[in-house]
């Protein structure tokens, strides 16, 4: 009788490489449709390779960013629907480097699970094709993760990495706002990636909604509300940094306005805003009332309605309102900068 064990084999483990080359393999035609003409090669490399291309650039930065969509991908798994979160990673990213007047030039993604399941990579990896395609980026690499034991059955993970370039002459890093400079928030498409926490104790713990509610005075379902993608301001915001019309652009993310604008604030600047000088949609009045959140902890938690600031000096007011506009980009006065120590005060 033999005491001899059986071999050991990493799919015993928990991990399938099988699986993982799979998704992998099936999304390649995806990826290689983000491919701009900087990519050099071909997917599957250890690394990607890309030739930047700054022709019109005195003096080019690159500008880095790496983020997460965090508990909104916990709503994703609640209504087996993955292909939003994706877009939301890429346009996240796209924002940040945007604040400092640079667009992408490629991304790469991290996705990470504990058992890989190659519909919800393949649905993901299209979503972040797809915002890639419409920001102009290339989706140059990534890493997918089977690791058993570190992730409760259903869950994954996703992050990723933006890099992006601008001309210096052309950076935006707070230096040139003054008071006086007036600030134009531009509209938010839901909760976007922040605040997904407390949306999800008071929705699903508090008022025991499930996905498929519909939210009174909303209009829409819980999960379609939630899973309202992040957008990229790209589009509307990039001409008005080449024109030269901002002084400082602000993202607001986790946080909200009390911790972003001053991201941007020089020293003897605070940013003065008005809380109702927009009109707050209906997903915010509600979880203000229904959670009994108060008004300065919506405003640090969520982004009310703006997720953009605009920072632009008087004499430039006129010519980016005209240039938003004719992007047909909605935007509201929602405050100034006034003299301070680099802090948010609301009128």
């Amino acid at each position: 009788m033999s005491d001899q064990k059986p071999p050991l084999a990493y799919s015993a483990a928990g991990v399938d490489i099988d699986a993982k080359m799979g998704a992998v393999s099936r999304a390649r035609s995806v990826i290689r449709s983000t491919f701009t003409k900087g990519v050099v090669g071909d997917v599957g490399g250890f690394g990607g390779l890309f030739r930047p291309d700054f022709t019109g650039m005195t003096d080019p930065l690159l500008v880095a960013s790496t983020d997460g969509v965090g508990t909104k991908i916990k709503v994703a798994i609640g209504a087996n629907r993955h292909d939003t979160v994706g877009q939301d990673l890429v346009n996240h990213c796209v924002n940040d480097i945007l604040v400092q007047g640079a667009r992408p030039l490629f991304f790469l993604d991290y996705y990470a699970a504990g058992r890989l399941v190659p519909e919800i990579v393949s649905s993901v990896l299209e979503g972040i094709a797809f915002a890639c395609r419409e920001n102009g980026c290339a989706l140059l690499g990534g890493e997918t993760a089977e690791m058993p034991g570190m992730y409760a059955a259903g869950d994954y993970d996703l992050a990723g990495t933006i890099v992006g370039a601008v001309d210096r002459p052309k950076l935006l890093d707070g230096v040139a706002v003054r008071p006086g400079d007036v600030l134009l928030g531009l509209s938010s498409s839901g909760l976007h990636t922040n605040g997904y926490s407390l949306a999800r104790r008071l929705f699903f713990e508090t008022l025991k909604m499930d996905i498929g509610t519909m939210i009174p005075g909303v209009g829409s379902t819980v999960g379609d509300t939630l899973l309202a993608v992040h957008r990229s301001y790209l589009a509307p915001v990039a001409p008005l940094v080449d024109a030269g019309l901002l002084t400082a652009i602000a993202h607001i993310t986790g946080g909200g306005f009390p911790d972003n604008l001053p991201r941007v604030l020089p020293a003897g600047c605070s940013a003065e805003i008005r809380p109702d000088s927009w009109a707050w949609p209906a997903l915010f009045r509600f979880i203000e009332e229904k959670g009994a959140v108060g008004r300065e902890e919506m405003l640090r938690v969520f982004n009310c309605g703006i997720g953009m600031v605009l920072f632009v000096a008087p004499p430039n007011v006129d010519g980016a309102k005209r240039r938003l506009a004719a992007a047909r980009e909605e935007w509201v006065e929602i405050g100034r900068v006034v003299p301070g120590s680099r802090t948010v005060v609301y009128a």
